[in-house]
């Protein structure tokens, strides 16, 4: 008797049928997520690039002041002093990382480094900025880190460059053991 390998990616199904409407959703379940997170990353970084009271060192919506206001209240005001050395670059690049992770997660490229760049912001953003919010709950910085922890778990698993990549390595890895 011979047994055969199962080589679909998918789980067994306990009531013997196919797959249905909750197996669908189950694996779109995150591209509600990543659509959402990826378009609010590519805003956000687009808005600080075109805000001309951000990007610099001081006056009113300033990059600069805006470090100044939080810094005695933050979680790690080293942090803060640090970005203090030069806010302008820190905008910078703080804009530009926004939109690479936005841009890396709506297409699903290189996704779970993308979603890790972007807890990495949240949580900076929670520990400075976010920090004071009494209750915790009103700084959004916390829920954002929360949000792309999935992502960074499961990556982007369909409608993604990396599902189309790693579906072409699977065919030449098939191809050649043949």
């Amino acid at each position: 008797m011979t047994h055969g390998m199962r080589t679909d990616t998918y789980p067994p199904y306990l009531d013997g049928g196919g797959r249905d409407w909750r197996d669908t959703a189950t694996r779109y379940a995150l591209l509600p997520l990543r659509i959402f997170l990826g378009v609010t990353f590519i805003y956000a970084g687009l808005d600080k690039l075109t805000d001309g009271a951000f990007l610099k060192d001081s006056g009113a919506g300033s990059i600069g002041d805006t470090m100044r206001a939080v810094r005695d209240s933050s979680a790690i005001p080293a942090l803060v002093d640090m970005a203090l050395k030069s806010p302008v670059g820190f905008g910078y690049a703080m804009a530009l990382g926004e939109l690479a992770v936005g841009i890396g997660t709506l297409l699903g490229v290189l996704t779970r480094l993308a979603a890790l760049g972007g807890a990495l912001i949240s949580l900076s953003l929670w520990l400075t900025v976010s920090w004071a919010s009494d209750p915790y709950y009103y700084g959004n910085d916390l829920a954002y880190l929360m949000a792309w922890l999935p992502l960074v778990l499961a990556g982007a698993p369909v409608l993604s460059l990396d599902a189309a990549w790693r579906s072409r390595r699977r065919q030449r890895a098939g191809a050649m053991a043949r």
